[in-house]
C-alpha cells in the first residue's frame, strides 16, 4: 500500500508561508506542515490551523539557525549575545553532546517550545527539527523523552533514497557518505521504535531543498513506491522581509506552485496513494 505525506515546514516563519500553507492545502495535496512556535507570525499560523481543523501540524523544533522561545538569560550557553541560536551544525552538535550545562539548556529550550504549541490547543501531529537536528542522538534524545508529556505520537526519519526520481544518480562520494548515514539513521529508528513513536519509510527535499518544483514533485510521485513515503517543501507567496541568508536562493513560489498544480493531483490519483498526515500512521 501506497501511503503519501505531504509536509509543508516552517510554518509560521512569515505570512507569505502561512498563506502558502493554507491554500495549498484546501486547493491542492498538502496534508501537513510543521509550526515554528518561536517565529514572527506563529500566533496566526495557529489561528489559521485551529480554524482549518483537517490540517496536520507538527511542531518543528528549531535549535539551530534560529531564535528560542526562552529568554536569553535563561540559556546564555545556547545563544549568542544577540540571543540567537548557533549556524554552524558541527558546532552546535559538539557543544550539545559534550558539554552538561548546555544539554540542560537545550532541555528546557526544546521543554519550552513543546509548552508553546501545547498552548495553541492544536494537536501534535509530529515532531521534527529545523535542518533535520533531530539526527543528533541529544537532541533526539530529548525530544523522545520531553515529548511523552506532550502526546508525541510520530518522528519525521530524515531518510532519502540515494537515487531520487527526475535527478542524476549520485556521485561515488555521495554513495559513500549515504552509506555511513544509513548506519546513523538505522539507530534512529531502533531508538524510535523502541520509545513506540511512528515514522515514515522515506522522504524526498532534502537534496532538492528550496527547490521541490512541480517537475520534481511530479517525478517522486510518479515513481512512488509502496510504504509510507513523505514529501517536504518549504512553499511561500513570493519572499519577504527576513529571509533567513541561508534560504536566500529558495524558490518559495515555485514550491507552492508545485503543491496546487493540478497535474500533481492528477499524479496522486493515479499512483493509488492514500493522502494522509502522520498521525494517520
Amino acid at each position: 500500500m501506497k501511503r503519501l505525506i505531504v509536509t509543508a515546514d516552517d510554518f509560521g516563519r512569515s505570512r507569505a508561508v502561512n498563506d502558502a500553507v493554507e491554500t495549498a492545502h484546501a486547493e491542492g495535496i498538502l496534508t501537513t506542515t510543521c509550526l515554528m512556535v518561536g517565529a514572527d507570525d506563529a500566533e496566526d499560523a495557529a489561528a489559521r490551523a485551529r480554524r482549518i481543523k483537517t490540517l496536520g501540524v507538527g511542531l518543528h523544533v528549531v535549535v539551530v539557525c534560529g531564535r528560542p522561545v526562552l529568554p536569553q538569560k535563561d540559556i546564555p550557553d545556547l545563544v549568542d549575545d544577540s540571543g540567537a541560536f548557533e549556524t554552524d551544525l558541527v558546532r552546535a552538535g559538539v557543544r550539545f553532546f559534550f558539554l552538561p550545562k548546555v544539554r540542560r539548556q537545550l532541555a528546557q529550550e526544546i521543554r519550552a517550545q513543546f509548552e508553546a504549541f501545547r498552548a495553541t490547543g492544536l494537536a501534535l501531529d509530529h515532531v521534527n527539527a529545523h535542518n533535520h537536528m533531530h539526527l543528533h542522538p541529544t537532541v533526539l534524545g530529548l525530544i523522545i523523552a520531553i515529548g511523552r508529556d506532550y502526546g508525541l505520537k510520530a518522528v519525521r526519519v530524515p531518510d532519502e533514497p540515494a537515487s531520487v526520481p527526475g535527478s542524476a544518480a549520485p556521485g561515488l562520494g555521495q554513495a559513500i557518505g549515504r552509506m555511513f548515514l544509513g548506519l546513523w539513521l538505522g539507530l534512529m529508528r531502533w531508538r524510535l521504535r523502541r520509545a513506540g513513536l511512528s515514522f515514515n519509510d522515506r522522504v524526498y527535499g532534502i537534496r532538492h531543498s528550496g527547490a521541490m518544483d512541480r517537475a520534481r514533485v511530479l517525478a517522486v510521485i510518479q515513481n512512488l513506491p509502496a510504504g509510507v513515503t513523505e514529501v517536504f517543501s518549504h512553499p511561500a507567496r513570493g519572499d519577504w522581509d527576513g529571509v533567513d541568508p541561508a534560504a536566500a536562493d529558495y524558490r518559495f513560489e515555485d514550491e507552492f506552485q508545485a503543491l496546487v498544480d493540478a497535474e500533481v493531483a492528477a499524479a496522486v490519483t493515479a499512483s493509488g496513494a492514500d493522502l494522509i498526515s502522520f498521525r494517520d500512521l
